[in-house]
């Protein structure tokens, strides 16, 4: 009896599965996904190819700025505003009628006074509240930064 169910299920597969038909769509559905698996990968390293292309278009502006800075650097060194300007300030040379004001050094009361915030040194002075400021505003109230 097993015998017989092992044929029946040979013919079955044979004349309804193993048909020329479904061996030709087997293998053109293997082609079409090899086809589209190497598509992918084709686009992928195209993609990334690109990336890198446009990478060194980056930096080929980059360095062609670099290189425009640095040949304005050069004219204006070379230039004689900038010949006076070095040479005046390492010989210490003024024109005529000019004079120099040497300041003393600051004090240390200076120096902690510039370091405070500059909300400190206005004061305590009281700050209007946001309606406050929306009524002047509608109403034609002085604007703050007239006040101080």
């Amino acid at each position: 009896m097993k015998n017989i169910n092992i044929r029946k299920l040979y013919y079955h597969a044979r004349h309804r599965w193993l048909t020329t038909n479904n061996l030709v769509i087997v293998v053109a559905l293997f082609i079409a996904a090899s086809w589209a698996w190497g598509s992918v990968g084709v686009l992928q390293r195209n993609y990334a190819l690109q990336r890198e292309v446009d990478s060194k278009h980056r930096q080929l502006r980059l360095l062609e700025l670099e290189n425009d800075t640095l040949r304005f650097q050069q004219k204006y060194y070379q230039s004689e505003e900038y010949q006076e300007l070095e040479v005046r300030r390492r010989l210490g040379l003024v024109f005529p009628g000019e004079k120099v004001l040497v300041l003393p050094p600051n004090t240390a009361a200076a120096k902690a006074a510039d370091a405070q915030p500059t909300e400190q040194r206005r004061g305590s002075a009281a700050q209007p509240s946001n309606a406050e400021r929306w009524v002047q505003f509608l109403f034609g109230g002085r604007a703050e930064g007239l006040q101080d």
